[in-house]
This record gives C-alpha cells, sequence and structure tokens, in this order.
C-alpha cells in the first residue's frame, strides 16, 4: 500500500507528545499502573489526549496543536496537574527524566495493545529495555518537499536537542556517565538513526518508501525510529531525539526553540543540506549524548570543532527575531539560562549525591514535574 499523501497543515504550528515514568511512592520504583490511571483519567475531559506506552509503567501524553509558545505551555502545566492529582489517588508519582534510574527491564510488563505485543514478540527483550523516556516535537509543514528540507536541514543541530533536554544518567542503577543514555537503547534497533537524503516528497514516498515496504520490513512510518521522521497523516516532521524533561516548562521551551529554528531554515539563507553534512552526524549525536552541554559539535560543512554549550547559546541569540515573531522569546530565553547553568543530568547527579540514594532523586524528580524546586 502506497504511503498516504503529505495532510494539509499549517506551517510552523506544533506539537509535543511525552513520555512520563509513573513510580511507586513507597519504593520509588517503575510500577505498572497506566491501566488504573488511564481509567481513572478517561472520567473526566482530559487536554489534548492520553495514551498507554510500551510498558505499563508509562504513559504518553499529547498536546493539542498551537502557534505559540505561551498557549502550549499553559495545556502542559493543566495536562500535569491532572495527571499529579490522579496519580495522588492511586499513590503513584508521576515524573519526567529519560531513564529510571534503577528499574529492572526484565520486570516490566508490556501493555496489552496488538502492536505492542507484536513489537514485544519481535523485538525480544528489546521491547522491555525499551522503557525509556523521550520528548517528541512535532512541526506543521506547507508540503512534503519542505518537511524533507527541514527533516535534513535539522541534522547540524540536533545535538543541541539531546544535550538541552537530557535527563537519563542513570541505567540500571549505576551511573552511564551519559548525559542521555536514554538513546542508545534506541539505537538498538535497526530502523533507528536518520533517514535516507532526499529533499523531494515524491521520491521519498514513492522510491525509497515502496521499496522499503516492498521488502516486508516495514509496513508504515511508525516502524521507523529516526531521529526526525516526516508524518505524512499530520502534515508534520517530528523530532525525536529529546529525553522527557524533568519539568513541563522545559518540554515547551524546546518546542519552542524548535519552532524558531525551522522558521529560520525555512527563509533558506543557510547552504542548504547535502548527503555529506551527515559525515559528522555520529559524533556530533555522540558527543551530546555522551557529555551534555560539555562536548563539542564539529559543523557540517566547515568541519570546525566547536563547544557545543557556546553553540547552543550563539545559536539561540541568532533566533530571538523569530522568536519575537512567534511568541516564542519565552522559550528561547529559558533554554539560554539552562545552557549557562545546569542541564536535567547535572541535577539528577546532584540529588543523588545530596539525597544519598536513588530512591531520594526520583523522589526530587517527582517534586520537580509537580512544580517544587
Amino acid at each position: 500500500m502506497a504511503l498516504e499523501p503529505f495532510a494539509n497543515s499549517k506551517a510552523l504550528t506544533f506539537g509535543v507528545e511525552l513520555e512520563l515514568q509513573l513510580v511507586s511512592l513507597s519504593d520509588f520504583d517503575l510500577t505498572a499502573a497506566s491501566p488504573d490511571l488511564l481509567h481513572l483519567l478517561a472520567q473526566k475531559p482530559f487536554p489534548g489526549n492520553v495514551t498507554p506506552e510500551i510498558a505499563e509503567s508509562m504513559i504518553e501524553i499529547n498536546s493539542s496543536v498551537h502557534s505559540s509558545h505561551l498557549p502550549l505551555l499553559a495545556e502542559l502545566l493543566e495536562i500535569r496537574d491532572i495527571l499529579v492529582a490522579a496519580g495522588d489517588r492511586l499513590n503513584i508519582g508521576l515524573c519526567g527524566g529519560g531513564t529510571h534510574p534503577f528499574q529492572h527491564w526484565s520486570e516490566q510488563k508490556i501493555y496489552p495493545k496488538q502492536r505492542f505485543q507484536e513489537l514485544s514478540s519481535l523485538y525480544g527483550y528489546l521491547a522491555k529495555q525499551f522503557t525509556v523516556f523521550g520528548q517528541h516535537v512535532h512541526i506543521g509543514c506547507a508540503s512534503g518537499d519542505d518537511a524533507m528540507f527541514l527533516l535534513h536541514s535539522l541534522n547540524r543541530y540536533i545535538p543541541h536537542f539531546i544535550a538541552l533536554s537530557a535527563s537519563s544518567p542513570f541505567v540500571q542503577g549505576h551511573d552511564s556517565l551519559f548525559d542521555s543514555a536514554r538513546l542508545n537503547s534506541v539505537f538498538a534497533f535497526p530502523m533507528s538513526g536518520r533517514a535516507p537524503f532526499t529533499l523531494s516528497w515524491d521520491e521519498f514516498a514513492n522510491v525509497y518508501f515502496a521499496k522499503m515496504e516492498g521488502t516486508g520490513i516495514i509496513k508504515s512510518m511508525k516502524d521507523f525510529y529516526w531521529d526526525v521522521r516526516p508524518k505524512p497523516e499530520y502534515g508534520t516532521i517530528e523530532l525525536r531525539v529529546c529525553d522527557t524533561p524533568l519539568t513541563v516548562e522545559r518540554a515547551a521551551a524546546l518546542a519552542g526553540y524548535l519552532q524558531a529554528l525551522c522558521r529560520h531554515l525555512l527563509e533558506r539563507r543557510e547552504e542548504p543540506p547535502v548527503e555529506d553534512d551527515y559525515l559528522v552526524y555520529n559524533f556530533n549525536r555522540f558527543q551530546a549524548c555522551r557529555f551534555g552541554l560539555d562536548g563539542a559539535i564539529t559543523h557540517p560543512k566547515t568541519y570546525e570543532t566547536m563547544s557545543l554549550r557556546e553553540d547552543i547559546l550563539t545559536t539561540l541569540r541568532k533566533m530571538e527575531p523569530h522568536g519575537e515573531a512567534l511568541g516564542s522569546l519565552g522559550a528561547l530565553r529559558h533554554l539560554s539560562t539552562a545552557a549557562q547553568e545546569a542541564s536535567d543530568a547535572t541535577y539528577l547527579r546532584r540529588q543523588y549525591e545530596e539525597q544519598g540514594s536513588a530512591e531520594g532523586m526520583v523522589n526530587a524528580a517527582i517534586g520537580r514535574f509537580r512544580g517544587k524546586r
């Protein structure tokens, strides 16, 4: 079956998806509480949408479609407050963070949904190891060609989003020494990485996708776990590299930054993307995962290596005219402060030291999600 046409979508509209941890307030481990939580939430109207994820110890929330930063932030704050209240009734804590620090993947339960069961059957233990938590951001595109242009133009900035969202330093009870260890779990899947290089929607849909479908390996765009992928049914591209931040304020700011970047890139004042840009892509992505804001980045055009933190701060300043036009200056300023101070990964490591235990660190993350400092 051919890939569906690229849907009509208003350019630069945006929305987010957040995968959240469900934590027992007795031992601060993950708990298979999503069936009970979803049942409780279904009893009243819910802003946006809330759905199960592959493991019963996680849920996904989806915002509505927005045009600017502040309405998105307001909706995410409302969603957070509803989730916290529901969690309190069930003695469940909700929090962000790309990984839970000490859960054991073998103890996770696959949610009883046909697609999740099929993924578990296909990928074996990788499905349970995929109990990791990410933020996805959708950006509306006026056409499929614009979508492919943005998808590949963003390769230069992918490390920014990894470093600014990094919140997964601990894995299976140990400090991984990565700021974003979550992405190592994603990279284990055969259809992860980056999309093939083409700037033509027709070529992507009718040549590449048609060939891949013909192999029998994939059936839909959901089978690709790329860092950025097109979503033709929505008329968007979807950025998938972010860890779920510890606060919804950070999540909204990341979406505002991506919107501003896409507005800038669509002006087409930068050199257009080419296949050779990806020569440095894996190195840059590794640097951001391993070292976060303290990593280095190699420019795909000039091969100049620079501080990732400084590159982020320089780019945020460059995006200010776009932020002003889009109503997202607050998002850019939030991220500028974050880049100059400490990432969520640094916060979690500090809490581990101050609280004296991983359980105390999780409790601090729960409080941070609720809006406590």
